[in-house]
C-alpha cells in the first residue's frame, strides 16, 4: 500500500515545521509548500514585524524542509490573497465594520486555493500547524475540536471551513502544547525552534490599519462627527476606519470620564459615543452561516458563543431567524459585540458552526 501524500503549508514558523516532522514520522509522504501571498511591501519591514509570508519565511521553510529531507515549493497565491483577504479587509472597514482577515485567509486561500492546487498534484491531504484538531463525529460530519492547549487554541479562526475541506485536512499540532512543540523542534535541531510567533495582521505589520486602507484603496477617508446616540455632536473623528466597537483609547474627547465607541454609522459618517454600560448587549444577529458538528441549527441550540478571538466564550442560545440569519441570545450581557467579526458556536469542545456578526 502506497503512503498517503500530504502537502503541509509551511510558513517558516515552528508550528508548521513540527507539523511536517510529525506527519513524516507518522508515515506520510510529505511535501512542504510556502504560500507566497505578499504583495509589494519592503521585505525587511515584513521580516522585522514577524510577517509570516515573505521571502524570509520561504527561506526558513526551505531550510527546515532540507533538514527533514522533504521536497519544498513556493506557490504564488498573491491574486487570491489580494481579492479574498486584502480587498475584503478594506471594504469592511470602509463600511463601518471590523473584519477578521485571518478567517477569510483560512477559508479562501489556505484551504480553498491551497487544497485545490494540492489535489491537482496528487495529494490526499493538506496540513497546517494550527492548534486545533479535526475529527469525524458519529453523525458522519467532520468538525474542528479545541486543541489540547487553551492558551493557543485557534479553532475560532477555522469555523468557516467546509465539510469537503475538513475531510482532507490534518492538524497534528493540535494534540500538543506550545512548549512541547518548541521542545520537539529543539530535539531534532530545527533552526526555527525559538522563532517568535507572528503577531497581528501579516499585511499591516505597523498596525496602522487606517493608513493602509487609505494608501491601498485610493480613497481619502473623510473626518466626521463624534455624536451621542441621540445626535448631539461631541467633536470630530479622524475617519471611521480608525475606530471599532468598544474602543476607548485614541478618541481625544474631553468628557471628564471614560467613554466608548458604541456604533459606527458609515451612511452619515458618524461615530457614536456612549457610556461603559452601553457597550454591553445580550443578543446579536449573524449571517453567512457555516455549520460543522451539526448539519443545521435545530429550533434552538444551547451553545458557548465566542464573539472574538480572545473572548473566553459565553453561554447562549442560538436560533435560526431566516435562511441565512441566526439570532444569538446570551445568558448575560457581553461586551463589544462588533459587526464584521465572527461569532463561533461551540458544543462542548467542538465547533458547531458560526457566522458573521451583523
Amino acid at each position: 500500500m502506497s503512503k498517503k501524500k500530504v502537502v503541509v503549508g509551511m510558513s517558516g514558523g515552528v508550528d508548521s515545521s513540527v507539523a511536517a516532522y510529525l506527519l513524516k514520522e507518522a508515515g506520510y509522504e510529505v511535501t512542504g509548500v510556502t504560500m507566497q501571498i505578499w504583495q509589494k511591501e519592503p521585505e525587511e519591514e515584513i521580516s522585522a514585524n514577524g510577517g509570516c509570508c515573505g521571502m524570509s519565511a520561504a527561506e526558513d521553510a526551505a531550510r527546515v524542509a532540507q533538514m527533514l529531507e522533504i521536497p519544498h515549493y513556493v506557490m504564488n497565491f498573491r491574486d487570491e490573497f489580494k481579492e479574498k483577504v486584502i480587498h475584503y479587509f478594506m471594504e469592511e472597514y470602509l463600511a463601518g465594520r471590523t473584519p477578521n482577515p485571518c478567517i477569510a485567509c483560512n477559508r479562501y486561500v489556505k484551504w480553498e486555493s491551497l487544497l485545490n492546487r494540492s489535489l491537482m498534484i496528487g495529494a490526499d491531504f493538506i496540513a497546517t500547524g494550527h492548534y486545533a484538531r479535526v475529527e469525524k463525529l458519529e453523525n458522519g460530519r467532520y468538525a474542528i475540536r479545541r486543541s489540547a492547549t487553551a492558551a493557543k487554541d485557534q479553532t475560532y479562526a477555522l469555523y468557516n471551513l467546509t465539510q469537503e475541506q475538513l475531510a482532507r485536512t490534518l492538524m497534528p499540532v493540535g494534540e500538543y502544547e506550545k512548549p512541547q512543540i518548541r521542545r520537539i523542534a529543539e530535539q531534532i535541531g530545527l533552526p526555527v525552534a525559538h522563532k517568535p510567533d507572528s503577531q497581528e495582521i501579516c499585511f499591516v505589520p505597523d498596525r496602522d490599519y487606517a493608513g493602509f486602507i487609505e494608501k491601498n484603496s485610493g480613497r481619502t477617508i473623510p473626518t466626521g462627527n463624534f455624536v451621542t446616540a441621540d445626535g448631539q455632536v461631541l467633536g470630530t473623528h479622524k475617519g471611521i476606519t480608525h475606530y471599532t466597537i468598544g474602543q476607548r483609547k485614541g478618541l481625544n474627547l474631553s468628557m471628564g470620564h471614560p467613554v466608548f465607541v458604541t456604533e459606527i454609522r458609515p451612511e452619515t459618517n458618524e461615530v457614536v459615543i456612549g457610556e461603559a454600560q452601553e457597550v454591553f448587549t445580550d443578543r446579536l444577529t449573524c449571517n453567512h452561516l457555516n455549520f460543522m458538528s451539526v448539519r443545521d441549527i435545530p429550533d434552538e441550540m444551547r451553545v458557548t458563543a465566542k464573539i472574538r478571538y480572545n473572548h473566553a466564550g459565553a453561554p447562549a442560545i442560538v436560533r435560526r431567524v431566516s435562511e441565512d440569519v441566526a439570532e444569538v441570545v446570551f445568558d448575560a450581557p457581553v461586551r463589544a459585540v462588533t459587526p464584521g467579526q465572527a461569532v463561533v458556536f461551540y458544543d462542548g469542545d467542538y465547533v458547531a458552526g458560526g457566522g458573521t456578526i451583523l
